[in-house]
């Protein structure tokens, strides 16, 4: 019959406009184009809420709480395609993980493989015949021993047991000392271990190795005024000997003194940099030294900027 043949063509011919369409966007011909798509707005209404003090664990998720209380409210955007299907990825992805079996999973390996870190445990060590700000101290202390001791803290996302935690505690015992701490704090920490000041050797390595080493860094920060830095060999080295020097005459700070003298050392090529000519820059050991060597020489100024 006419009607019918004409309702296939209609048919054939929205199909194949709907396959020439899916084959351009995987194509990616379509990214820059605009569309306009509908998404939910997860806005949440500002609160503030005060606990007692101690009690700053009580954490609230608003979110889960008034999640199916609240009228949820969708918005139009126009955006481009790439973007479109980056977003509807998102949202599509996030329907199909389960929340309630992300959270046992995290509560889980936060049990068997999780790891705590307690820096500056010096601070609340408190002296032999000491007053005051000691008492706080202890307090503090004798909060600290059931979560290590092992017990089951309640958080936003369910209890969690602390018996198979590990705990590492570090300090900078310098006025104190680790028998200052509590007896049974002591107990919980068997293995000590001490460390040794990092050196020229170990200040390389910090410049070098890591992804975000402070080289990278300054260098992609050149990138983006059209210059091109460079730091030789000679000139990594350089910097790590300068950075041990400065620590052993004036206070040992670690690795900060690095960002310090990279800072010190690159503050003029900052500067200068969107009306420079040459846009390739190398650094040497002999331009460390030059920058720095006034600095380095005079102790008591050094002590302000390096």
């Amino acid at each position: 019959m006419p009607g019918e043949r004409q309702s296939a063509d209609d048919s054939s011919e929205g199909g194949s406009t709907r396959d020439k369409l899916r084959k351009l966007l995987r194509q990616g011909k379509l990214n820059e184009r605009f569309v306009e798509i509908e998404t939910q707005d997860v806005k949440m209404p500002m609160m503030e809420i005060f606990t007692p003090q101690g009690n700053e664990e009580m954490g609230i998720d608003l979110k889960e709480m008034f999640g199916n209380l609240l009228p949820k409210k969708t918005k139009r955007q126009r955006i481009r395609v790439s973007e479109a299907r980056e977003l509807l990825a998102q949202v599509e992805a996030e329907k199909l993980v389960d929340m309630d079996q992300v959270k046992n999973l995290a509560r889980e390996r936060t049990e068997q493989s999780g790891i705590i870190f307690i820096d500056e445990i010096d601070k609340i060590a408190s002296r032999e015949g000491m007053h005051g700000p000691e008492i706080s101290r202890e307090g503090v202390q004798r909060d600290i021993l059931p979560i290590v001791e092992g017990s089951t803290i309640n958080t936003k996302h369910g209890p969690v047991k602390t018996d198979h935690i590990l705990f590492i505690a570090a300090g900078a015992f310098h006025v104190s000392k680790p028998s200052d701490l509590i007896p049974e704090l002591q107990g919980r920490f068997p293995i000590r271990v001490e460390l040794e000041s990092l050196g020229e050797e170990e200040f390389v390595r910090i410049l070098t190795e890591p992804r975000n080493a402070l080289t990278r860094q300054y260098s992609a920060l050149m990138e983006t005024e059209g210059l091109q830095l460079t730091l030789l060999d000679d000139a990594v080295r350089e910097i790590a000997r300068t950075a041990t020097e400065v620590n052993s005459r004036t206070e040992n700070i670690g690795a900060r003194r690095l960002h310090t003298i990279m800072e010190k050392l690159l503050e003029e090529l900052s500067f200068n940099a969107p009306e420079l000519q040459d846009k390739a820059i190398e650094i040497d050991a002999e331009q460390v030294r030059q920058t720095l060597q006034e600095i380095i020489k005079d102790e008591d100024l050094s002590r302000y900027i390096l």
